[in-house]
């Protein structure tokens, strides 16, 4: 068998140097190895005929999606056929009456939150690509701003389908709300990168729509008194849909990137914040709450973004700062997560490698659920081998207080290639051999994106 017997439609097979660069590398761009082929089903069925085919040819196998991922755990590496899934768009049903959403693995989260919040309906998990897939999500759990109120992906997927690295078929989940029978095999596939098997239907969990929300923009003198007063926000009550924080420094490199200004110039530090509710006047009540955290820590100014232009402004800007860091210099991102009581105590930390190393440290993330995205950049140094032996110096560095805070390596993006160093050394090793067991009993040959994750 061919590949194109399973694919007749020769606009949905690339092989050789047809095959565009954009399959070698997801966001995050680095050395990539020779890719078998590029196959695009649009069927359950051509999927299960494609990993057939990997079988029968001893081929490495990656399952695609937008291509929007962070960690290169898209990125091939020994000659892979890349199943880019992205053609599997549909959306198949909007259950009212069980209040979910089955979708094929390539729906953008985009069309999700625009086709359900239509028809009085949310999906809450919130990423900040919304071009990613809703296949990329499931595979990396993945988190975004309204993470601190409503969760994560994980908490939305109610049942999958999967297809396995042998070509059986598994059905995970279901529709009941409480289940106490035997392991959870979905919530093991959730999270696993492509490793374990190929998603190929989703349903998802959703909630109503909120009926109001309001954005706030609340200016510190530093970023320690803002990361100071998330846990003041969210011991009194606040209950924050998102809660976000930024230095002074990172915002304008956003403003200039983007042409815009950002709706506070007081301070050097940030918390954006967005409340929702079914009526005004608990938000209100709950913005009082908010007034009431954050003066004890300094704030210096507190802006109801009332303006829906102002409001459009100051989202806009914080979704482009990694953009506008990306841009701005050579640097590594970090997607580290620590306990919300450690938030002041890891930025501090950074500060300090950024005075003892000459690297310009640069910090925002999500504060409400302890998710920091930390950029090493480059700063002044003008020397390739000197920037690269600091940045290597202070990443280790950096994982090693993330452990000693309790922290974790990845909280949204997944492990892939680039966190895979620091991963491993994070972890107990019995806790990396019982990960390494169940890959094998899924994926025996090591088929399904191989050298990700463990």
């Amino acid at each position: 068998m061919l590949l194109t017997d399973i694919i007749q439609d020769e606009e949905r097979i690339f092989t050789g140097k047809a095959i565009p660069d954009t399959y070698r590398y997801d966001e995050y761009v680095g050395l990539t190895d020779a890719i078998y082929a590029v196959a695009l089903p649009k069927t359950k069925e051509e999927v299960l005929e494609l990993v057939k085919f990997a079988n029968k040819e001893d081929l490495p196998i990656i399952a695609r999606g937008a291509g929007t991922g962070l960690s290169g755990a898209t990125s091939p590496v020994k000659g892979e056929l890349i199943i880019d899934l992205h053609l599997m768009n549909r959306i198949l049903d909007l259950d009212t009456e069980t209040m979910t959403l089955t979708v094929e693995p390539g729906v953008l989260l985009q069309d999700i939150q625009e086709y359900v919040e239509s028809r009085g309906y949310f999906y809450p998990p919130d990423p900040g690509s919304k071009h990613s897939s809703i296949g990329g999500n499931v595979a990396t759990n993945a988190g975004g701003m309204r993470a601190v109120k409503y969760g994560v992906t994980r908490d939305y997927v109610r049942a999958l389908e999967v297809i396995l690295a042998n070509g059986e078929e598994l059905s995970l989940g279901s529709l009941n709300i409480k289940n106490s029978s035997g392991y959870d095999l979905k919530d093991l596939f959730i999270g696993s990168e492509g490793t374990l098997g190929i998603t190929t239907q989703i349903k998802l969990k959703l909630i109503p729509l909120p009926k109001t929300s309001l954005s706030l923009v609340a200016a510190f003198p530093s970023l320690r008194e803002a990361t100071d007063a998330v846990l003041t926000i969210l011991k009194n009550g606040v209950d924050p849909t998102a809660l976000e924080f930024f230095e002074r420094d990172v915002i304008e490199l956003s403003e200039k990137e983007n042409n815009l200004k950002f709706p506070s110039q007081k301070g050097q530090s940030y918390l954006l914040i967005t409340l929702d509710g079914d009526d005004f006047e608990s938000i209100q009540r709950r913005v009082t709450l908010l007034e009431a955290s954050i003066l004890p820590h300094n704030a210096v100014e507190l802006i109801s973004l009332t303006d829906p232009l102002l409001e459009e402004t100051a989202w806009l800007l914080r979704d482009k700062l990694l953009t506008a860091v990306v841009n701005y210099t050579e640097q590594v991102t970090l997607d580290e997560s620590v306990p919300i009581n450690h938030i002041s105590t890891l930025y501090q930390y950074t500060k300090d490698l950024e005075a003892n190393s000459g690297l310009k440290m640069i910090s925002f993330g999500h504060a409400g659920d302890g998710n920091l995205h930390t950029c090493v950049t480059r700063g002044d140094i003008t020397d390739q081998t000197e920037w690269e032996t600091k940045r290597d110096e202070v990443l280790d560095l950096l994982y090693a207080k993330i452990k000693e805070l309790g922290g974790l390596p990845s909280a949204e993006h997944g492990i892939g290639i680039i966190k895979k160093r620091h991963f491993e050394k994070m972890f107990d090793p019995n806790y990396l051999n019982f990960m390494r067991q169940i890959k094998k009993v899924f994926d025996p040959d090591g088929r399904l994106n191989p050298s990700k994750v463990i």
